[in-house]
């Protein structure tokens, strides 16, 4: 008789468990966020610290979170479960880059240029910089020894 095709696994998008795994956590994540977002209000014109932490929080935790996953085995049943519902949904209802690009908007248009242009590239370089740190955390605390980035 013929070969049998093997079935492809559906799509992370498609699979409606998934979708709901990546909502739950990004509704937990969001109401994470609103709720440190209510307590420390930003003045108008002053740099919005809230966010600036929230970010660069959510960051360094995305690099190690994702490198320990990786280096946890295959990007497959209760390791895909996780990274969907913790990196996706609940850090990506936390970090919020949108808020991040209004508040660097507001800044920059209501006469406050310069608070507006350093919170824009600090807070990007500073986040690059702290995902990077997680990812090397990451592999220094799960695998004795690693010395470089990607060692």
């Amino acid at each position: 008789m013929g070969e049998v095709t093997p079935r492809r696994a559906r799509p992370a998008f498609l699979t409606p468990s998934l979708i709901a795994l990546v909502f739950a956590g990004g509704t937990l994540g969001t109401f994470i966020r609103a709720s440190l977002e209510s307590a420390f209000p930003t003045a108008h014109g002053a740099w919005p610290w809230a966010t600036f932490w929230i970010n660069l929080t959510g960051s360094l935790f995305l690099g190690f979170f994702l490198e320990a996953m990786a280096l946890s085995g295959p990007d497959e049943g209760w390791r895909r479960r996780v990274r969907l519902t913790v990196g996706t949904g609940i850090t990506g209802g936390y970090t919020t880059y949108s808020t991040f690009i209004v508040e660097s908007d507001q800044l920059l248009r209501g006469g406050h240029g310069l608070v507006g242009a350093a919170y824009a590239l600090v807070s990007v370089f500073l986040g690059v910089l702290l995902a990077l740190c997680g990812i090397v955390l990451a592999q220094r605390v799960l695998r004795p020894g690693a010395k470089g980035l990607f060692s």
